[in-house]
This record gives C-alpha cells, sequence and structure tokens, in this order.
C-alpha cells in the first residue's frame, strides 16, 4: 500500500492491478491536489479504509485480478463505509443494473482525466453534503 502524505486535502484511494494504469491514476489526482492512497487488490482496499480513516473517495478497477472484483468491492464499501464516494472504472466489463451502487458512477476506460477529476470532485461535494 502505498500513501502518498497529504495535509487536510481530500484523500482518494485508488485501487487498481495494473501497476502502470495505477501510477498515472494516482499521478492524474497527485496533480490536481488530491492526497492519494493506492493498492492493488480489493483486499488491500478494505484493509486501508479500515486503517486509514479520511479516504474520502474510492477509485476501482472492476476486473480486478485477486480477490473480489470492483463490483463486490463497491457493494461492500458501500454498505461498511457509506461516506466513502465511489467511481467504478472498466475497459472490459460494462456493469449491469444493480452493480453500481445508488451513489456511485461508473467511468468506461479509457477514461479522460476531465471526467474522472469532475467525477471524483462532484462526489467530494456530494459526500460532504452527507
Amino acid at each position: 500500500m502505498n500513501i502518498l502524505p497529504a495535509d487536510r486535502v481530500p484523500i482518494v484511494l485508488v485501487v487498481e492491478d495494473q501497476g502502470i494504469e495505477r501510477l498515472a491514476a494516482v499521478e492524474m489526482l497527485r496533480y490536481a491536489g488530491f492526497g492519494t492512497v493506492d493498492v492493488g487488490s480489493g483486499a488491500e482496499a478494505v484493509l486501508a479504509l479500515e486503517e486509514i480513516k479520511n479516504i474520502q473517495i474510492m477509485v476501482t478497477d472492476i476486473d480486478l485480478d485477486r480477490g473480489i472484483n470492483g463490483i463486490v468491492l463497491a457493494a461492500c464499501v458501500d454498505r461498511r463505509w457509506p461516506t466513502v464516494g465511489i467511481v467504478m472504472t472498466s475497459g472490459k466489463v460494462q456493469p449491469l443494473l444493480g452493480d453500481v451502487p445508488s451513489r456511485a458512477l461508473f467511468l468506461p476506460k479509457p477514461y479522460n482525466e476531465a471526467n474522472m477529476l469532475a467525477a471524483v470532485r462532484g462526489l467530494i461535494r456530494d459526500c460532504g453534503s452527507r
């Protein structure tokens, strides 16, 4: 688990099993002013959420190679951490009705930076009003 320091900035958990894609997402988010935590599996994401109390958003790939997939992870986070906003992404899987929690967003890959940042910022605004 890699944690990049952030003082009073929103923290985004990036869950991506492909290292290059994870690094690209982390760099994009850091450049936009967010703090980041990045992991390579759903199990590591759950551990991060248990240990780091100020995560506000989770960006997860749906098609994770090890353990639980992003759909199961999103459902778990939706129930267990209801204040954490969720962005789900995939270039392979098109989620079915009910796969994306009601307060989550889906962005197909390849997503562009503007759409990802708009999704993250919108969820932070929505989560702050809860």
